[in-house]
């Protein structure tokens, strides 16, 4: 009957979904009502993107693989990376194990402030190819830069572009939108950065993963945004996209993007996900009352800035070994963090409110039994 082939057993699971947009394979560029869904999504969570033209988004199997996706496209061997010293751990995988790149960082921060001159001597130190990692709410630290920072960050790049560098921008929004403090910039910079210099390539890469709550379905997106550049090359550009991962995962699944798209088209869809984010932001603030309520906490550790996203981090004082601060959290208290150096990341975003005080009166009870020790 011109039916996909389908097993009873699976189809019986799934309603009010039309079985083709199920069972049949997705193009490789991804279902394209999405993509132009969430182009116009882009436009109205970055309103100073209006009047700028960005490319049609391809879908990627959520934001890791449009990382690599993105490295497959313009990162080659030996290049180096310029990225805050904070950053996910996962990039190590993306770009040094995968592509052969290295990663080239500044510390993230100066005096509480995003360290944009950190930034501005790793652009200008030589002339070339340039490559720009920057991921905002940052993951781990869970920092946004503040309105003014993004001044300067953009004044940074558009400087060194116009030096003579060509600068490729990857622009990791995977909290993007979850800003909870005001002063902080609430777009993406991607919209500062989309038609900067003919010198700046921009690439936007996100999803639904955190933004709409839906990490097991994995559905992402890479956008790019040039500067006086014709239709015929962003479509060169989608294509180019598009046949790197017909190469490497064929497509991504059309039943995620199916339940995404459906999700966007539905009435409820703004409300429920204000909730969200209201729930989120009260685990932030949580967190803040927690802290300044227990000065004693500063005896052994002390919070890095933190303004947005999933994550706070603590920087624990000299003497004290974070991987056994870790250890000891996990015997003695029940409690699950993650190490880098002598900083520890705390996922407030998985804590309830009412546990907010105990998540971090165990962080201080555990730092005061090693110190013990």
């Amino acid at each position: 009957d011109g039916s996909p082939m389908m097993l009873k057993s699976i189809a019986s699971n799934i309603i009010n979904i039309n079985p083709k947009d199920i069972f049949l394979y997705a193009p490789s560029f991804g279902l394209n009502n999405l993509r132009e869904k969430w182009k116009e999504l882009i436009y109205e969570k970055n309103p100073s993107l209006n009047g700028k033209e960005i490319s049609l988004p391809v879908v990627t199997n959520a934001l890791t693989h449009g990382l690599s996706i993105a490295g497959y496209m313009f990162v080659e061997k030996d290049d180096k990376i310029i990225s805050p010293d904070l950053f996910w751990g996962n990039y190590k995988l993306v770009f040094i194990n995968a592509y052969g790149a290295t990663i080239e960082t500044f510390p993230t921060f100066v005096n509480e402030n995003f360290n944009v001159e950190g930034l501005r001597d790793k652009l200008l130190d030589d002339k070339g190819k340039k490559i720009v990692l920057l991921n905002f709410p940052n993951n781990p630290c869970g920092y946004t830069p503040t309105n003014d920072e993004v001044d300067k960050i953009v004044n940074t790049i558009k400087e060194a572009a116009e030096t003579g560098n060509n600068i490729v921008v990857l622009i990791d929004d995977a909290y993007f939108g979850l800003v909870y403090k005001d002063g902080v910039s609430k777009e993406s910079i991607f919209s500062r950065l989309s038609d900067l210099n003919e010198k700046v390539v921009a690439i936007k890469l996100d999803g639904a993963t955190k933004e709409d709550y839906v990490w097991g379905l994995r559905v992402g997106f890479v956008t790019y945004g040039m500067k006086n550049v014709t239709k015929e090359v962003y479509e060169a550009l989608e294509a180019k996209t598009a046949g790197a991962i017909r190469g490497n995962i064929s497509n991504a699944s059309n039943l995620s993007q199916s339940l995404i798209l459906n999700a966007f088209n539905s009435p409820g869809y703004n409300k429920e996900k204000n909730e969200k984010y209201n729930l989120l932001k009260r685990r932030f603030e949580a967190v803040r009352q927690a802290l300044s309520a227990h000065k004693e906490f500063e005896e052994v550790f002390e919070a890095l800035p933190y303004n947005s996203g999933y994550f706070m981090c603590v920087k624990l004082k000299d003497g004290l070994d974070a991987e056994k601060v870790r250890q000891r959290l996990l015997q003695d208290y029940n409690t699950g963090v993650i190490v880098t150096g002598n900083i520890i990341r705390l996922a407030f975003s998985a804590v309830p409110v009412d546990k907010m005080p105990k998540l971090f009166e165990n962080l201080y009870s555990a730092c005061k039994d090693e110190n013990k020790d």
